[in-house]
């Protein structure tokens, strides 16, 4: 196997044991990235020369003797809408090409405390605000499984990258899918983390965001195993009091009491589900009960409600800020996309707005006590196979797209 080809547990293990060194990791992983990142656009700027630098700093304290983070020479890649310190937050915006951070974000902070070596930054769609990795500022990131599929949104970039192995782990982000679709499209283990788990915010936007966007966005890893997975979110959790919202909980509850109920469902209410999509979600269901669980057909309550206040939040939260700096900065497939949505859903007045964060809340509470029976939930991502490259600015698109990403959108 070739260095490029490890997760980033193993890779970090023969880092540590002296088997490889950082500079050869990083030097696998970029020889890889140039065979396959010209095909793809994953990857919209390379890092390389910063990359050796923090690879012979990494080796020269392996060789004295330190004690080793638990990333340790291990290449990984952020996306293009997260602060990292001397480059361009450009959201895949060509109005914000030269908005340079002058400090990371608590995420790539946290990635480069952990030991990690950034190789590069990964694309996402203007305003990581579509599920098709587009913009008119780098181009369209293509799904390496299958070209004419989106590779999703918006952390499309970070998961073909994962896929591809151009880093071990990729970080995303995710409102409304942004890390699981990217997942499912690509291939790769993708961690939606809970709310307040990881530290989230910009330096560079000390104006604060929405309250849907406060509520609901969370950052996550892409990776191409499980335990990688439960590795990144311990590095990418380490706490930045600056974000309210962060909570020092223990990353080990006690163990659940078993048998371990799994509610399953292979067929969403709001729409058609495809035949593939339910039948993994049921295969899914036969290998656990095989494991021991006791496995459900059963849906957590109200779901298509779930769906509909989300639309509720984020659109009146979109229209009231983003919209007109999209309309203002541009971007021709950003602003088709955001038609699309506005012609489905409208915003709604203050009332309504209050009126839906406290149905929100409620809806929290009877899917928190679902889930005291039913502490597992196994669903589709979309309940669709992966739509066509840019689908949603075509007619009847956005909707399409929308019905098969309900799932998605219960965050």
């Amino acid at each position: 196997m070739e260095l490029w080809q490890y997760d980033a547990t193993e890779l970090a293990r023969l880092i540590r044991i002296g088997q490889a060194s950082a500079r050869e990791a990083v030097d696998s992983v970029l020889t890889r990235l140039h065979k396959i990142n010209p095909a793809i656009n994953a990857v919209v700027r390379v890092l390389e020369q910063e990359a050796h630098a923090a690879a012979e700093t990494a080796d020269a304290a392996r060789a004295r003797g330190h004690a080793l983070p638990p990333l340790h020479g291990v290449p990984v890649t952020t996306k293009v809408n997260v602060d990292q310190t001397g480059l361009p937050t450009d959201n895949g915006v060509v109005a914000l090409k030269d908005f340079v951070a002058h400090e990371d974000s608590p995420v790539v902070a946290n990635l480069k405390q952990a030991g990690a070596i950034i190789v590069g930054r990964t694309n996402a769609p203007a305003f990581s605000m579509r599920i098709f990795t587009d913009n008119a500022l780098h181009g369209r990131t293509l799904n390496p499984r299958d070209p004419s599929v989106t590779p999703g949104g918006s952390s499309g970039g970070a998961g073909a990258a994962t896929a591809t192995g151009i880093g071990a782990i990729a970080h995303g982000n995710d409102i409304g899918g942004s890390v699981r679709i990217p997942a499912y499209c690509n291939g790769v283990v993708g961690l939606r983390t809970g709310f307040g788990r990881i530290p989230g915010f910009n330096p560079s936007a000390p104006q604060g965001r929405p309250i849907g966007s406060v509520l609901m966005a969370v950052q996550g890893p892409h990776t191409r195993t499980v335990r990688d997975a439960r590795l990144a979110l311990e590095v990418m959790a380490r706490g930045d009091r600056r974000d309210w919202r962060w909570n020092d909980v223990p990353m080990q509850g006690p163990p659940p009491a078993r048998p371990i109920k799994v509610a399953i469902v292979p067929e969403p209410p709001g729409g058609p589900t495809h035949a593939a999509q339910a039948a993994a979600v049921r295969q899914a269901g036969k290998h656990l009960q095989s494991a021991g669980y006791v496995v459900e057909e059963i849906a957590p309550p109200d779901m298509e409600r779930g769906v509909e206040l989300w639309h509720m939040i984020c659109v009146t939260d979109v229209f009231g800020g983003l919209w007109p700096q999209m309309q203002k900065l541009g971007d021709p497939d950003g602003i088709a996309s955001m038609k699309g949505w506005l012609a489905l859903h409208q915003p709604v007045d203050l009332a309504t707005y209050i009126a839906a964060l406290t149905e929100r809340e409620g809806l929290l509470l009877r899917w928190m006590t679902f889930f005291l029976q039913w502490p597992l939930v196994i669903l589709p991502t979309l309940a669709d196979l992966p739509p066509a490259q840019v689908r949603d600015v075509e007619p009847d698109g956005q909707k399409e797209v929308l019905t098969s990403m309900r799932t998605a959108l219960l965050a």
